[in-house]
């Protein structure tokens, strides 16, 4: 029984949020206490994943959070394409409707920095989680100053100047990025016991809340779907535009890792997506239906996540 929920962790996880969500949706609740629901949300969520990214820096040291070379192409691969896609909605103004949300659904997965838990999934596949993490700043930052920039002329928003999109993103990501890396370093230097034994005997606490936290991620992704008023054809095209985007991110940044001895951690930095961040970004700047591009994503990437570990899992009991 203990090998059967190792092996199908992610997968009873993502079923167990879909029938959260829908189990929820037929309680005969209030308006009052679904808003108190999802503000209790909002507070969970990042409270797991602070605690995922807590254990996980306390397994690396901040000398080790070195850019690589790979890195950069990375970058390069994940921005370049995003610039492109926003520079012909701002210049082609008779674009449908339709096409320009599979564009902008693009854009968003592109463009979705890597996801604060995927040093988690990264360790379990034998992949190098400090260059993940490293990886990980070096995007969330590069979004931060990128997209502000770009949106402002394509996407403008009303009453939003370019500073003040810069310091919303910022205040975004960056808190769940540098908080728990100081609060490691601390724990290190204060507490180097009780940091030893998180590096040690506490190293498969953040998979345990990253199963929690991606069955919440889903649970709101569900509802992210079932409440957007698409039609199918377009619900369809946002799946279809996501599912590719997920699955030639991994590709690329599989083979870029590959370069350079790093495959599993290149398929991780580009494939896994903060998908919390994308829906909230196509919330506040992009059209507001793209947002479910980013349950789409959710999806994917966390099918492509269970794919792999099989594929470990089977290799091992093979040896």
């Amino acid at each position: 029984m203990h090998k059967f929920l190792r092996n199908w962790s992610l997968p009873i996880a993502m079923i167990g949020g879909v029938v959260a969500y829908f189990l929820y949706r037929a309680l005969p609740l209030t308006e009052e206490t679904n808003n108190l629901a999802s503000s209790a949300v909002s507070v969970v969520q990042p409270m797991f994943i602070f605690a995922m990214l807590f254990v996980a820096f306390c397994k690396v040291r901040v000398s080790e959070l070195k850019p690589s070379r790979w890195h950069l192409w990375l970058l390069a691969f994940q921005l370049l394409p995003f610039i492109t896609l926003s520079l012909s909605i701002t210049f082609v103004s008779d674009m449908p409707y339709s096409i320009q949300i599979l564009v902008e659904t693009a854009m968003l997965c592109l463009l979705c920095p890597t996801a604060t838990a995927a040093s988690v999934i990264t360790a379990r596949l034998g992949g190098n989680s400090a260059s993940l993490i490293s990886y990980t700043i070096q995007i969330n930052l590069a979004v931060a100053l990128l997209a502000p920039l770009l949106l402002a002329f394509s996407h403008p928003v009303e009453g939003m100047s370019l500073s003040g999109s810069f310091l919303v993103i910022t205040a975004k990501v960056f808190p769940l990025l540098l908080c728990p890396l100081l609060c490691s370093e601390l724990v290190r230097r204060i507490v180097p016991g009780f940091h030893c034994w998180l590096a040690t005997k506490g190293r498969n606490i953040p998979f345990y809340l990253w199963l929690v936290s991606l069955a919440i991620a889903i649970a709101m992704s569900t509802r992210a779907i079932v409440h957007a008023r698409l039609s199918l054809l377009v619900m369809a095209g946002i799946a279809a535009v996501s599912l590719a985007c997920c699955l030639l991110q991994f590709y690329i940044g599989r083979r870029i890792g590959a370069r350079y001895s790093d495959t599993v951690t290149g398929g991780q930095a580009m494939g896994q997506k903060n998908t919390v961040f994308a829906i909230w970004f196509a919330y506040t700047f992009l059209t507001p239906v793209t947002a479910i591009a980013g349950g789409f994503y959710s999806v994917w990437h966390n099918l492509v996540n269970t794919w792999q570990l099989q594929k470990k899992e089977r290799r091992q009991d093979t040896l």
